[in-house]
């Protein structure tokens, strides 16, 4: 396997693709201009907003390339391997690249919140797939701050190049709560997956083996990102992953605490629970009763 190619600064990818660093901390990247390449992969040490402007497949991310087309924004974290193994052909790279250091965004509301923006942390088929009108905004978004690097660094720079790089992110957010509706039906089948995933888990010998089920666990198994997959379930049934986790063993509990051939503690460790004791402060937690109240009900 070829090494990964380390991008630190904002300055070096810039240089890269042959596009001028009007800021050492943030630019607007023109893909374009750079020359023909052979695919690699590459780790950035910043964030990286990609807008693709035609289809192409020169993106990659984990074992999967992403599913994306013209219009198509490819979110990218510090530390995160993005890329092509080297097939020996070339490309040319096109469209246009937002990127912007941690340090840009230090002692700002946006540097404070920008772990809420969890899409730079989503993976396999999970780019952000843009209609003609949001594509423009994006583009305005863009424009704005191509405006801010051109004219020179004043006090007011900083100021207004994260304010608009807020703005472009909050934008994001909406348009990933449209594409979540407008994918309603794909939704709904991984849902069903993951129900199906969690009937499977507590079915067989994997809770006394493994432990509880994760959501970590759970969206591998779903070849998705923890990430967009705990938003996915959050948008389709109003409760986190963990809590929709939660909600499917204690109504399991609740089901196997009347099996009296079983005590507590067996019941505790067939779902999955360490420490019985623990067990039995969750079910008071969520049931409002002991799992020997409960039992006791009937």
């Amino acid at each position: 396997m070829e090494n990964i190619l380390m991008i630190n600064s904002v300055g070096e990818f810039s240089s890269l693709n042959n596009n001028e660093t009007l800021h050492p901390l943030v630019n607007i990247v023109d893909l374009s201009k750079a020359d023909e390449r052979l695919n690699r992969r590459s780790n950035y040490g910043f964030y990286a907003v990609f807008l693709k402007e035609i289809k192409c497949g020169d993106l990659h991310y984990g074992c999967n390339y992403y599913d994306y087309e013209e219009g198509t924004l490819v979110f990218v974290g510090p530390g995160q391997v993005i890329g092509v193994e080297n097939n020996g052909e070339l490309y040319q790279p096109k469209g246009k690249a937002l990127v912007f250091h941690p340090d840009l965004l230090k002692g700002t509301t946006l540097g404070r919140n920008i772990a809420d923006y969890s899409f730079f942390s989503y993976e396999v088929f999970e780019a952000l797939h843009l209609s003609e009108v949001e594509r423009k905004i994006i583009f305005d978004c863009y424009a704005k701050i191509m405006y801010e690097l051109e004219r020179g660094i004043d006090k007011h720079s900083r100021t207004l190049i994260v304010s608009n790089i807020e703005l472009l992110l909050n934008y994001c957010v909406r348009f990933y709560d449209r594409q979540f509706i407008t994918r309603e039906n794909a939704n709904k089948g991984i849902l069903h997956k993951f129900e199906e995933l969690l009937n499977e888990y507590f079915k067989s010998e994997k809770p006394k083996e493994i432990g509880l089920p994760s959501v970590g666990y759970c969206a591998d198994q779903l070849n998705l990102s923890a990430n967009y997959f705990g938003d996915l379930i959050k948008k389709e049934t109003g409760k986190s992953a963990q809590e929709y986790i939660q909600f499917k063993i204690m109504d399991l509990a609740k089901e196997r605490i009347f099996d009296a051939s079983k005590s507590v503690s067996e019941i505790a460790y067939e779902l999955g629970f360490k420490y019985p004791q623990h067990f039995s402060r969750s079910f008071k937690q969520y049931v409002g009763l002991t799992p020997n109240e409960y039992r006791n009900l009937n």
